[in-house]
């Protein structure tokens, strides 16, 4: 049996999305923003986070599996769900719910910036670097979590968990 303890409730949760919201907002006045959701951690944040930016904007989706069904990263990468929009010219917000190892994110920003984008930025929920492998910029950082197994507003194992209006650690 595995327990869950609330690390971040969801009040502060969506205090945060607005604060990233308004953020957006102001940077990208006057440009074609496209938010760029990871599935399926993603779904749940970018809903919100694009609720909160006061801008005309685009919505489009990309899947890449590398963790299965384990706790941990297969260090192997594919593409599942290509994005449908043309990348070329437009500003690209990529949505992740967590950027752990890093190594898929660097992955997803080199595959869009080879799309010709005109710019590519990282949003993320949460930014771990517990085990960080890859150097990556998050422009756009929700919460910095030290470490722990987190599910919950979108994170799951073993695809349970997403639907938790909080981000819990999980533990045996």
């Amino acid at each position: 049996m595995t327990r869950k303890k609330i690390l971040i409730d969801a009040q502060t949760i969506q205090r945060k999305v607005t604060e990233l919201g308004r953020q957006i907002t102001g940077d990208y006045q006057d440009r074609r923003l496209v938010l760029l959701g990871v599935l399926n951690g993603s779904f749940i944040f970018m809903a919100d986070l694009a609720r909160a930016i006061d801008l005309s904007l685009e919505v489009d989706f990309l899947r890449v599996a590398s963790y299965g069904n384990s706790t941990s990263s297969s260090g192997s990468i594919r593409m599942t769900k290509a994005p449908e929009l043309d990348l070329k010219d437009r500003d690209i917000l990529l949505v992740e719910d967590i950027v752990d190892t890093g190594t898929t994110i660097a992955w997803l920003r080199d595959y869009i910036a080879s799309h010709e984008a005109g710019s590519v930025r990282i949003c993320a929920l949460i930014d771990k670097q517990e085990r960080r492998q890859t150097e990556v910029e998050i422009h756009y950082p929700g919460f910095t979590v030290e470490e722990g197994f987190l599910v919950g507003y979108g994170l799951d194992y073993a695809e349970k968990y997403r639907n938790l209006p909080d981000i819990c650690t999980l533990t045996p």
